[in-house]
């Protein structure tokens, strides 16, 4: 009798982890379903109409897309100098070519800011700005508060940083 109720016990036990499993992972998000929410969060705090958005977006997520391939080769890179048989010269030649990469972002920025001119005025430019920043605040926020690394003197440091 006794192992049977243990043997209950340890099932139940088991079943209710792997549902808290699966419901925490329910909150990652596919990369359609971050992109719709950062446009909805950007829209609502940035007050972009929709013919704004419609023509805003498009060129956004494509500046998205560059950026993301030009960061991911300059982590790719650093990957590289983690390895134990680099020379120095390969640091240094790794180096450039994150630092290049960094620039060529930059570059892309100030590109795609003056495409962004041309359809939206810059105080909206700006609150597009500050709201993509709040936007992925939030989600670290939401993020360290899921895995238990939030605490309440940061984010209380954060909302003074935000006002």
């Amino acid at each position: 009798m006794k192992r049977l109720i243990i043997l209950s016990f340890m099932i139940c036990s088991f079943v209710s982890m792997t549902m808290a499993q699966e419901k925490g992972n329910q909150h990652r998000l596919s990369p359609s379903e971050f992109r719709e929410k950062q446009q909805m969060f950007i829209t609502d705090k940035a007050n972009l109409t929709k013919e704004e958005a419609a023509k805003f977006f498009p060129l956004y997520f494509q500046l998205q897309d560059k950026k993301k391939k030009l960061n991911d080769k300059a982590w790719n890179l650093i990957r590289e100098g983690k390895q134990d048989d680099v020379t120095e010269a390969q640091y240094n030649e790794i180096l450039e070519e994150v630092y290049d990469s960094r620039i060529a972002v930059a570059e892309l920025e100030k590109s795609y800011y003056l495409k962004f001119k041309k359809i939206l005025p810059a105080k909206k430019i700006f609150l597009i700005q500050k709201a993509e920043m709040r936007f992925h605040r939030e989600l670290l926020k939401g993020v360290n508060n899921r895995s238990g690394n939030g605490n309440k003197s940061s984010n209380s440091t954060t909302k003074k940083a935000n006002k």
